[in-house]
């Protein structure tokens, strides 16, 4: 009898082990396909001044997928913003009295939207010129 309360013990032991050992596995492969699941876009940033006559910086980035360009640019840049809208950058703010502000394109268009609102998309290339509105 004490043979076979032995020879259970341990089958029994065998069976834990493999049980936990089958968790671990399955846990790591969930995680790599989460991993893989990211998707990321990279684009381009440049600031510029005069309608691109002077050009102050220019960042490749490489993010997620669903970044918005505020984001990105809080990221990589000194950014004064007010309701989504950036109003200033590397310390040079809109000026009213002048009517310079910030103008940004995407792939060489105006922005509709504001840049908490714009989601970088593959090779975007986006320029924030500082310019007058006139």
């Amino acid at each position: 009898m004490r043979k076979w309360y032995s020879f259970m013990l341990a089958f029994g032991l065998a069976l834990a082990v493999l049980a936990g050992c089958g968790t671990d596995t399955s846990s790591s492969q969930a995680e790599g396909e989460q991993t893989e699941a990211v998707e990321e876009v990279s684009a381009t940033v440049i600031l510029s001044k005069q309608n691109g006559e002077e050009k102050m910086a220019e960042e490749e980035v490489t993010v997620e997928a669903g970044t918005t360009l505020m984001e990105v640019m809080k990221s990589n840049f000194e950014v004064e913003e007010s309701g989504g809208f950036i109003n200033g950058l590397e310390g040079i703010s809109m000026n009213e009295e002048e009517k310079m502000a910030w103008i940004y394109t995407i792939n060489g268009e105006e922005a509709m939207v504001g840049a908490a609102e714009y989601e970088i998309e593959q090779g975007d290339e986006i320029v924030f010129d500082y310019q007058s509105w006139e």
